[in-house]
């Protein structure tokens, strides 16, 4: 081989593994280490109670406690027949899917045109109206339940889907439009004015631009109104009753809890079931939820 060949071949560079920083012991990391770890037993154990309480049979569940189905596994689906044909919690489902897609659709609609038009168009008395929104954010909802409770009475809406609508998306308006304003309020000008200066009209704008670019946000206040309308107990059995046509999963299990006399066995295995839900559409979600909060509370 020539000395040529050997001048050119790359020397071989051997790296020494760098050794690892160790971490110091802090006993402020210990203690948040331990409230953490305290929190997590805090909400995991009461959760692995309800998943086997919804598999054992009523007589096992009447002699010891849950946790001695480890010792002595017997499980059963009977618990879950029994809450999907006796209990009715598959109608009671399909009722809460009634109720809380609509109202999603219906808050994140209105809050974003509500928002982009606070955010981006001028117009005298803007600002006061954006003040009347957010100050709407600090009235409880349980104070306008017996006078919104006689206007839907007068307009026929009691006992119909449009009342339970109307009333969960009207308390989430004032936080989306808030949430969106900011957010739609730090839009980049430069897309705005080149799609000006392409012809695009505002609503084009606004459907072709501003909407695809907002989706995480859109999915993290679409997240928000669809959980609040799935669990909330008060607001169906107001204005629906407590009809097993008409009662979504939170009001149907309430009611089980007074046919069973209290029986955890077929009432953990509707609960279970009511929560399927919305952990998948949170968990199909999640990633757009974190960007979303993160890009409304940094652009606000």
């Amino acid at each position: 081989m020539s000395a040529t060949t050997e001048a050119a071949r790359p020397e071989t560079v051997t790296r020494k593994p760098v050794p690892r920083a160790r971490r110091h012991f802090s006993p402020w990391r210990g203690v948040i280490h331990v409230i953490l770890i305290s929190v997590c037993v805090a909400w995991i154990v009461p959760l692995i109670g309800l998943i086997v309480y919804s598999f054992r049979t009523i007589s096992d569940s009447a002699t010891n406690g849950w946790w001695n189905a480890f010792l002595k596994p017997w499980f059963t689906m009977t618990n879950y027949q029994d809450a999907w044909n006796t209990g009715g919690i598959g109608r009671a489902i399909l009722n809460s899917t009634l109720i809380t897609l609509p109202t999603t659709a219906i808050t994140v609609v209105v809050c974003a045109v509500c928002a982009y038009t606070l955010a981006r168009m001028r117009f005298r008395g803007r600002m006061t109206i954006l003040a009347v929104v957010v100050s709407l954010l600090v009235v409880p909802p349980q104070l306008t339940l017996v006078p919104l409770l006689r206007l839907f009475g007068t307009l026929g809406l009691t006992g119909e889907l449009p009342s339970v609508w109307l009333f969960q998306a009207g308390f989430v308006i004032p936080f989306g439009t808030y949430l969106l304003h900011g957010f739609f309020r730090a839009f980049p000008e430069e897309l705005l004015e080149a799609a000006a200066l392409d012809g695009a009209s505002v609503p084009r704008t606004f459907f072709s631009i501003v909407l695809p670019t907002s989706v995480p946000i859109m999915v993290a206040l679409a997240i928000i109104q669809f959980m609040w309308s799935w669990n909330d107990l008060l607001v169906p059995l107001l204005f629906l009753g407590g009809g097993a046509d008409v009662a979504p999963a939170t009001v149907q299990i309430a009611g089980l809890v007074q046919s069973t006399g209290g029986g955890l066995n077929s009432l953990s295995a509707a609960a279970l079931m009511s929560m399927i839900p919305p952990v998948v559409v949170t968990l199909a979600l999640q990633r757009y939820f974190v960007r979303g909060i993160l890009g409304g509370a940094v652009k606000g």
